[in-house]
């Protein structure tokens, strides 16, 4: 583009970016439009269209069963959020020393990021079944009776976390790893000169340097557990007696299962309002942090 006018520079990089700019505006921008406009009507899908004003958002502000999945949804990120950044952390601070096989072990560990929700589920619905499960066979060999697992309320939802856990360990891990590798060897060379032992480094020195990769992986963690649905509607379909039933499902059983699209385009938005909310709450912290 050197010795080109300026106007044609634009009309080139607009050519070039076009075909984005469309997927932008068809797959993303319009669909959005589209459920805002839809939230304020009862199309079925079918029927004809037409609009019914704030019906829908009143509706939601009764219905027991909207309250209950939001319920669902906040005990799975109570349970999910602290133990993947745990987990994630140890495995990223024990890969991140010198040892045999470092790489092979990286791989394994990530492994499950890129396998299918479909394949981990079903895996994991086996490992769990109360008969035959190969979970309560390993208890029972050292005398322990297993829990019915997914098949019951008190440990149905306990179930889903620690199964979720497991598969993206590995995605948190690798994050960590990067903000490890970040941080001057030097501070930790001066800190052994100062005496300081291994747990007050990482008490002094990690801790402190990763807090932006803490918080970014706890805002890509609690973004990605206001919006589990996968390994709940393959593995429990929201039971038992609607203890593992969570937002996306109780969106998706409105859409294509009752066909009240109108109804699930409503509470899309509630979902992503209280989104929104922690993600802005989060950030105002982690900018006040800091200062």
């Amino acid at each position: 583009m050197v010795g080109m006018t300026k106007k044609r520079k634009i009309f080139w990089l607009s050519i070039f970016l076009l075909p984005n700019l469309l997927g932008v505006l068809f797959f993303i921008f319009i669909p959005i439009v589209s459920s805002f406009v839809i939230s304020f009507s009862d199309w079925d899908l079918i029927g004809e269209f037409h609009f019914n004003g704030f019906e829908n958002y009143v509706r939601l502000m009764h219905d027991a069963e909207f309250w209950l999945s939001f319920k669902n949804t906040f005990q799975f990120i109570l349970g999910y959020i602290p133990l993947v950044v745990v987990f994630g952390l140890g495995a990223a601070l024990l890969l991140n020393q010198k040892m045999f096989f470092r790489n092979t072990f990286r791989a394994i560990y990530f492994l499950p990021v890129v396998t299918s929700w479909v394949a981990v589920s079903l895996v994991w619905k086996w490992l769990y079944n109360p008969n035959f499960g190969l979970l309560n066979y390993l208890l029972s060999l050292v005398g322990l009776s297993g829990p019915e697992w997914i098949n019951n309320p008190d440990t149905a939802m306990f179930s889903i976390i620690l199964t979720s856990v497991w598969k993206d360990i590995g995605f948190v891990m690798v994050i960590f790893l990067g903000g490890l590798q970040s941080i001057p060897p030097s501070y930790y060379e001066a800190a052994s000169m100062d005496g300081a032992n291994g747990f007050r480094k990482f008490l002094s020195i990690t801790l402190p340097l990763l807090a932006p990769t803490t918080f970014f992986v706890v805002i890509i963690s609690l973004i990605n557990s206001f919006q589990v649905f996968d390994q709940v509607m393959i593995m429990t379909e929201g039971g038992p007696a609607g203890a593992t039933t969570v937002l996306v499902q109780n969106i998706y059983n409105h859409a294509f299962r009752y066909n009240e699209m109108g109804y699930a385009a409503a509470m899309s938005w509630i979902l992503f309002l209280v989104i929104f909310i922690f993600t802005f709450i989060q950030m105002k912290i982690q900018k006040k942090g800091a200062n």
